[in-house]
């Protein structure tokens, strides 16, 4: 059984390059994978492993700069979730793509699983789901809002032109666990909304201290590791993984005529040519071959 972690903390780093090394080699030391992203706002990621080597990595990033009441949720996967261990620097943390959107200076009012089943089931109150859209489609809270959004960095266009629908509304957004919603709080904060609450936690949190039958939670939350999804209790989900276009599948998928083993999927036949799904096929070939040599390819699978 692996401990999986997933963090994120908004501060700042003058030089988030030299954070990188060090924590790639405290989790390699300790077995951890994942994909941990390190910018000058902060750091996000989820990483997997062994109870001691987690705890290691957690120690490491709570003595970073402003790290030190960094908060994390933590569940379990039977089997490691990820292929190998990522440490990246990038631009944003979570990248919304607006200039001055700053979560350290203002964000929504948090709100805990247990008060949010109130808060959603309130009438003035609009529900916001500010993930992608293949997330959205297996699973989300009871009257939310879908934006229809393939990434975060079009949730700003969508507010802009959806947000006459909203008027006198207070506004309820929520996230797997809770970094979009750090930045979509501040933004619409900043675009003049005078209540705006986010989910604590996120789904994450909500699904492990909820007890299914009070729930508003309907399907499965969509999860960025092998898991691919988790359900109440934060129990394994049924969904598996396209690996052409990384969108979550039903089991039953798999018998429609357009999936193909890490080549296609119903969802992204018509999205690749012929020369992306034989490079595809090549590499679902080197995924079968390391699997019958007992091996695990990097790619996953």
């Amino acid at each position: 059984m692996f401990t999986v972690a997933a963090l994120y903390h908004f501060t700042r780093f003058d030089d988030p390059d030299a954070l990188r090394g060090p924590l790639r080699a405290v989790c390699e030391s300790g077995g951890v994978r994942g994909s941990v992203l390190i910018a000058q706002e902060g750091i996000n990621g989820t990483i997997a492993g062994p109870r001691a080597g987690i705890d290691a990595a957690l120690a490491h990033i709570r003595a970073l700069p402003g790290c030190a009441d960094l908060e994390w949720k933590e569940s379990t996967a039977t089997e490691m979730p990820f292929p190998r261990l990522k440490v990246r620097l990038k631009k944003e943390i979570v990248t919304m793509g607006v200039p001055g959107v700053d979560p350290k200076a203002k964000v929504g009012h948090y709100v805990r699983p247990k008060d949010w089943n109130a808060l959603i089931s309130a009438p003035d109150v609009a529900v916001i789901d500010t993930r992608n859209d293949y997330e959205i489609a297996i699973g989300t809270f009871a009257g939310a809002v879908d934006p229809e959004t393939a990434s975060f960095r079009e949730f700003p266009a969508w507010w802009a032109a959806n947000k006459d629908r909203f008027h006198n509304k207070r506004i309820a957004m929520f996230c797997t666990g809770g970094i979009r919603c750090e930045k979509s709080t501040n933004f619409l904060i900043e675009q003049g909304v005078d209540e705006v609450y986010h989910l604590k936690g996120g789904i994450l949190q909500y699904l492990e201290d909820v007890p299914e039958d009070e729930s508003l939670w309907h399907g499965e939350c969509f999860v960025f590791d092998e898991r691919v999804s988790v359900g109440h209790g934060l129990t394994e989900g049924p969904h598996i993984l396209c690996r052409a276009c990384r969108r979550p599948l039903q089991p039953q998928d798999r018998t429609r005529p357009e999936f193909e083993d890490g080549v296609s999927c119903h969802q992204c036949l018509a999205e690749h040519s012929d020369a992306d799904r034989e490079r595809f096929r090549e590499r679902q070939r080197q995924i079968d071959l390391a699997k019958a040599r007992g091996d695990r390819h990097m790619a996953g699978g």
